[in-house]
């Protein structure tokens, strides 16, 4: 399958930079971290598998069976911001944390591709913000794949722990059956406080935390 590389080359793939892609997933959730991932494209492109897209386009089958071909093709690295993090410094400057720490974990860049309208401060490389990039840029839809599944797996091992929330089928989003969980189980260590569902329940003191 040939794929659209023109925002990589624009920023020098073909002159030999090491181009990262970068997106994130998880800045909704009333519960968890939010996950970013990083992701370099490998110099043959050939063995990649087609349908690299925008993660939300994908059902959970098909991202499931896209992500073991990401990782052992491209390099990734990945990054999370804590609950803590996340209600400390709101959940925009998080995910801009979360972006750099992935950028690390890959190892760096000569420039970053950044889904959305803004690029993180402190990134130690030129980058460029592209709205919809998990859709349009293929390191960026490669990026939010393995976001994605990270995050869900992630989200599934805490529903062992702490059962009854749905977080194995909701992703700590704020489903019906996960509001109405947190006012009948109480507010988790996982909750974020920020959020005002989870914060107005707090304030009235119609949960207990556990």
């Amino acid at each position: 399958m040939a794929y659209d590389l023109s925002a990589e080359l624009a920023t020098g793939r073909g002159d030999g930079l090491r181009i990262a892609g970068i997106d994130e997933v998880g800045r909704g959730p009333l519960a968890g971290p939010v996950v970013a991932c990083a992701v370099v494209l490998p110099a043959d492109l050939s063995a990649l598998p087609a349908g690299i897209t925008d993660s939300k386009k994908l059902t959970a089958k098909k991202r499931e069976a896209l992500a073991p071909h990401l990782r052992q093709l491209c390099q990734l690295g990945i990054g999370q911001a804590s609950v803590a993090e996340i209600d400390e410094m709101n959940i925009l400057q998080a995910t801009f944390l979360a972006m750099r720490r992935a950028l690390a974990a890959v190892g760096g860049a000569d420039h970053a591709l950044i889904d959305g309208l803004h690029v993180p401060k402190g990134l130690p490389c030129p980058s460029t913000p592209i709205v919809e990039g998990d859709a349009k840029v293929l390191s960026i839809g490669a990026a939010s794949i393995i976001a994605k599944v990270e995050r869900d797996a992630l989200m599934k091992q805490l529903a062992q722990d702490y059962p009854g929330y749905g977080w194995e089928s909701n992703a700590g989003y704020g489903s019906a059956g996960h509001l109405a969980a947190l006012a009948q189980l109480g507010v988790t260590p996982h909750h974020r406080r920020s959020f005002s569902p989870v914060a107005n329940l707090c304030r009235a003191d119609k949960v207990s935390s556990i």
